[in-house]
């Protein structure tokens, strides 16, 4: 599970911010412990704040450094893919993230520091006890390791400027740290845009990975093989139901050589299959989001969702949340990191599971957890969603009205 991600110079992230996922109030069954942590552990993040105040370059930024870890191998080739702070000395000066997660029971830091054609420095270190210890340190291509990483070798042989070691070591699947680098890489990203450059992207003719649910031919994709296909689609079929309560099935057909998926609904005795293109904006929103949603909730992974609310109904975004805040249907630790507009969805979260976002004269970002307010603000009693409009917490737009008359030319005398 992810503990905390920290970035700075990214988009519009200039100075470092940290997106932390540990508990304030841990006496609640959603905080999750740990063996070798003293903390208790979150499954829900939500960001709130203004238009281009940064919120979605903040799971962005996450997003970036799962793709790094898992493409740049294959896709740093002449430059590093960074998107560094316009103003200022952002375009010269180094992009940095640092993550802290458990993996396995272990805990584990990584830090990673590039420039547009450099890795400059990336380290990794783990806690097997109660005591950090170094995996491995590089500065550019000086490399070394630590008790922990025998038979590094291989990976040495394998940097280059551009190369990430951690990307070298999960490559040569090495023991110590390729299950960490996987799990960062498995980390997925939706993201309000389609096109977005950190969204996944399928070969033409690839089942969906919603659609995976519902074929039983795609079981053996999954990871674990044991599980029924049929209850699979069963529990697919179940929350497509929750965005429609009259689809009973989905088939998907092949027509004239091109894969079609039809929503089956049911008025009274009689049985209809739409084309997708027939449901609504949001049952098409809520259909695409089934597949990751069920194999984060399978295979315990981090998923980060941009403007959650985006086409969705408000129970639809809280049926979501509280699918990944409940531990019955959350038994394996994956989280959900979304950004959102949707203040109805704050009466769902805990004061330690909001964040909020705001841009500075400068043009940064500032992102803070509500839990750092003083507690007379907020209390566990307090309705979060009527303090945020009130501007208590900041992070929601002003408007100046004197202003907006004058200009549609009905200013005050």
């Amino acid at each position: 599970m992810l503990l905390r991600f920290e970035v700075s110079n990214h988009r519009s992230v200039k100075d470092p911010v940290e997106l932390s996922l540990i508990a304030t109030d841990e006496d609640r069954p959603e905080a999750r412990s740990f063996d070798l942590l003293s903390e208790k552990v979150l499954a829900v993040a939500g960001i709130y704040g203004a238009n281009a105040s940064g919120k979605s370059n903040v799971v962005e930024a996450l997003a970036w450094l799962s793709a790094a870890v898992g493409r740049s191998f294959r896709l740093w080739d002449e430059v590093i893919p960074r998107d560094p702070f316009r103003f200022s000395t952002g375009a010269v000066d180094p992009s940095t993230y640092e993550i802290e997660a458990m993996v396995d029971g272990v805990r584990f830091v990584y830090r990673l520091e590039v420039d547009d054609t450099n890795v400059l420095y990336e380290s990794l270190h783990h806690y097997t006890t109660n005591k950090r210890s170094m995996l491995f340190v590089r500065e550019g291509l000086d490399f070394q390791t630590g008790r922990g990483m025998t038979g590094a070798a291989g990976v040495r042989e394998l940097i280059a400027p551009r190369t990430l070691a951690l990307s070298s070591a999960m490559r040569l699947d090495h023991k110590a740290v390729a299950p960490f680098g996987r799990k960062l890489a498995s980390t997925r990203f939706l993201g309000g845009q389609s096109n977005h450059p950190r969204a996944v992207r399928l070969p033409r003719g690839t089942s969906t990975p919603t659609e995976m649910w519902f074929e039983e031919i795609h079981a053996t994709l999954f990871d674990d093989e044991s599980k029924n296909p049929s209850a699979r689609k069963d529990a697919a079929l179940l929350m497509l139901r929750f965005a429609d309560l009259g689809i009973s099935d989905v088939k998907i057909v092949d027509e004239d050589g091109r894969r079609q998926v039809q929503l089956v609904h049911r008025a009274s005795a009689e049985e209809i299959p739409f084309e997708m293109r027939e449901e609504s904006l949001g049952t098409q929103v809520w259909f695409r989001l089934i597949g990751p949603a069920l194999s984060a909730l399978t295979n315990g992974q981090v998923l980060l969702f941009d403007e959650l609310d985006s086409s969705l109904h408000p129970s639809l975004t809280a049926h979501l949340v509280e699918l990944f805040q409940n531990p019955d249907t959350n038994p394996n630790g994956a989280q959900l990191i979304f950004t959102s507009h949707d203040t109805s969805l704050l009466n769902h979260l805990n004061r330690d599971e909001v964040w909020l976002t705001e841009k500075g004269a400068d043009g940064a970002t500032k992102l803070v957890a509500l839990a750092e307010f003083g507690l007379d603000k907020v209390r566990r009693s307090l309705n979060i969603e009527r303090s945020y409009l009130q501007g208590r917490f900041g992070a929601v737009p002003t408007l100046d009205r004197w202003l907006v008359k004058e200009a549609i030319g009905l200013g005050v005398n």
